[in-house]
């Protein structure tokens, strides 16, 4: 059973409540989600394909993440999730935004991890991902909804852009 803190839409913690995971959320109660974009030194950005049998199996990720377990701050939730799922023990990430998802009760913390991590050394997580590639900043931001999961995710891609 996983367990997760729950949080006000001010990425408060609310004390002494405790979610979890796969049971409902209540109304005005959100989950911490933490997302770690890869971007590596030579400019390339790393894409992650989920795994067939996940939601959305076979699509590309543009990055790294997932849940925060109970007592998880959003920092140590993206360097876990991002060792996990790609192998990189990265010691410092940037953040760079913040977004609350009241439709599906979510409030996601993203990071950006630069990294010189030898490019063929990506680990892939059993059940998480199938398969990785590097890709250039064009490849990435011209992927379609058909290639990358989620509108959420290429709203990410996009909103980092323009603010870049």
């Amino acid at each position: 059973m996983e367990l997760w803190d729950a949080y006000n839409e001010n990425f408060e913690k609310i004390e002494n409540r405790t979610l979890v995971r796969g049971e409902p959320i209540p109304e005005g109660v959100f989950h911490l989600v933490c997302d770690v974009l890869v971007k590596h030194t030579d400019g390339s950005y790393l894409l992650m394909q989920r795994a067939p049998v996940k939601h959305h199996g076979g699509m590309w990720e543009a990055t790294a993440g997932g849940s925060a377990l109970a007592g998880e701050e959003p920092l140590q939730c993206a360097l876990r999730e991002l060792r996990e799922e790609t192998g990189i023990a990265a010691e410092t990430l940037s953040e760079v935004g913040r977004v609350v998802q009241r439709h599906n009760r979510s409030l996601y913390v993203e990071y950006l991890c630069v990294t010189d991590w030898k490019k063929d050394g990506i680990v892939l997580q059993e059940g998480e991902t199938s398969n990785y590639r590097w890709v250039d900043v064009e490849e990435l931001k011209n992927m379609t909804k058909d290639e990358l999961v989620t509108k959420r995710m290429q709203q990410f891609v996009a909103e980092l852009w323009n603010a870049s």
